[in-house]
């Protein structure tokens, strides 16, 4: 522990001797032929599907819940205590029987799941990593978020070549092409840092579009990277490194290539990067090289990075000057628009979830920034007009995120949840109200807005928007 740093006590909320319960929200809500039906562009029975789901998950649920109540009331005891089970008195599984380890087959439901009809192909989609399942601020590598513009391929590390060069020969004195074994015997940090895609939340613009977190804000994880910071490899190369971007360029069908500012990488943030949580990254995130770049949309984070190019302007390529930038209200662009300003949202309690009684509850989110430190978190039950400061769990790093979670009691009366995050730089997150009044409804891209969720009579709580 460090020398200021001091550990906050657990304090024992009123309420605790009856813990609430909560339904998960469901997974699965669309039939393949409704999943045909969005793909064509029929979209308007997706919420009845879904309550349809929650429906049915509440029953098999409840009687579930019922089951067990009586056989902890009965006499003769709960029989999970009292009787010995088959896992206490046989032998089980012998080690290596999963050469690589694999979650439990009852946690088969936590997976990342693409949004069906979201873009014409699954090699230009995404998929969204499942936040209402997640503990700590670390993303397991097999639930990071995926995006990609055309697909994702397993190259060979033998035959992969990352080349930098200069727009002109004066700019790199000494132009190189890398093997992997030559960027693997050099100099490596790791750091841990979020992910998240530009569009995150993206579908909330204009009104309340999908049901869960998982949805809303899904295009998030957080993970801990392992590479050589880019500034060794420029200065290897003999780069000018007064000249005031780079640009990064990827190996896949879509050469996708971002522009770069020298002076993010002259801060040793930008790594170029093989390992994620302690081993390789995974081939849909990148492998065998991808460039991490914190705080900035994921979209300049280069997946199968093959090409440096040292520069003195931006390149207004295709996705800076048509794609991921920002439309204001008055129908204006802006665009290089790329930091992920301050936000946060709730994991649980959240839409699809359900209270299934009164009592204590732990409120649990999420909170980052592109800009550095999460400062606080504060929690509203009411939609904003009371707010108490959450607990954040440490430690606190910067361009990661930070778990936070505050203790509450439901009367089985409607609530309103929100998450209001602050960071570092003073920088409030906004609510839709403020946010609309600079960016309108109509756009896309960096949407850091307080999210709402609503909590029914009936314990149902549903994605709702509050200006």
């Amino acid at each position: 522990m460090a020398k200021n740093e001091e550990l906050i006590p657990v304090e024992t909320p009123e309420g605790l001797k009856k813990p609430g319960r909560i339904q998960k929200a469901p997974e699965n809500f669309l039939t393949p032929t409704e999943v045909e039906q969005v793909t064509k562009g029929r979209r308007d029975f997706l919420r009845g599907s879904f309550m349809a789901a929650v429906a049915a998950a509440v029953t098999g649920r409840n009687a579930f819940a019922q089951d067990a109540s009586a056989l902890v009331d009965a006499k003769t005891g709960d029989p999970y205590i009292l009787q010995p089970q088959t896992w206490a008195t046989t032998l089980g599984k012998g080690v290596a029987t999963a050469p690589y380890g694999l979650p439990s087959k009852f946690e088969s439901d936590v997976i990342r799941r693409p949004s069906p009809g979201l873009t014409q192909t699954t090699q230009s989609s995404v998929s969204f990593s499942p936040l209402q399942s997640m503990f700590g601020i670390i993303t397991a590598s097999g639930l990071h978020f995926e995006r990609h513009h055309q697909g994702w391929y397993d190259i060979d590390p033998s035959m992969h070549r990352l080349m930098v060069n200069g727009s002109s020969p004066e700019f790199v004195k000494k132009p190189k092409v890398y093997t992997m074994d030559d960027i693997m015997r050099m100099p490596f940090v790791s750091r841990i840092h979020f992910i998240e895609c530009g569009a995150n939340t993206g579908m909330e613009w204009g009104n309340v579009a999908v049901p869960t977190v998982q949805y809303t804000h899904g295009m998030l994880s957080c993970s801990e990277f392992t590479g050589v910071p880019l500034r060794l490899l420029l200065e290897d190369c003999g780069a000018d490194m007064t000249k005031k971007f780079v640009l990064a360029e990827g190996a896949d069908g879509s050469a996708m290539t971002r522009t770069i500012p020298m002076e993010m990488v002259l801060n040793d943030e930008v790594l170029v990067a093989y390992g994620m949580n302690g081993e390789m990254m995974r081939p849909e995130n990148g492998y065998p090289l991808r460039l991490v770049v914190p705080g900035v949309q994921g979209v300049s984070w280069v997946k199968w990075l093959r090409r440096i190019e040292v520069g003195d302007q931006p390149y207004a390529t295709k996705d800076e000057a048509v794609h991921y930038i920002d439309l204001m209200k008055d129908g204006q662009h802006r665009q290089y628009t790329s930091i992920q300003e301050c936000k946060s949202v709730i994991c649980t309690p959240s839409g699809g979830q359900k209270l299934l009684e009164k009592g204590y509850y732990t409120i649990s989110g999420l909170a980052w920034s592109g800009r550095g430190k999460i400062k606080q978190v504060d929690v509203s039950t009411d939609g904003g007009v009371n707010w108490k400061r959450a607990k954040l769990e440490t430690p606190i790093q910067s361009k990661a995120l930070t778990r936070f979670s505050l203790p509450w009691n439901w009367d089985g009366k409607t609530a309103i949840l929100q998450s209001r995050a602050v960071d570092d730089t003073g920088f409030v997150q906004p609510s839709y109200g403020q946010l609309r009044a600079v960016r309108g409804t109509r756009s896309i891209y960096h949407n850091n807005a307080i999210q709402s969720w609503g909590v029914a009579e009936n314990g149902d709580v549903s994605n709702v928007q509050v200006l």
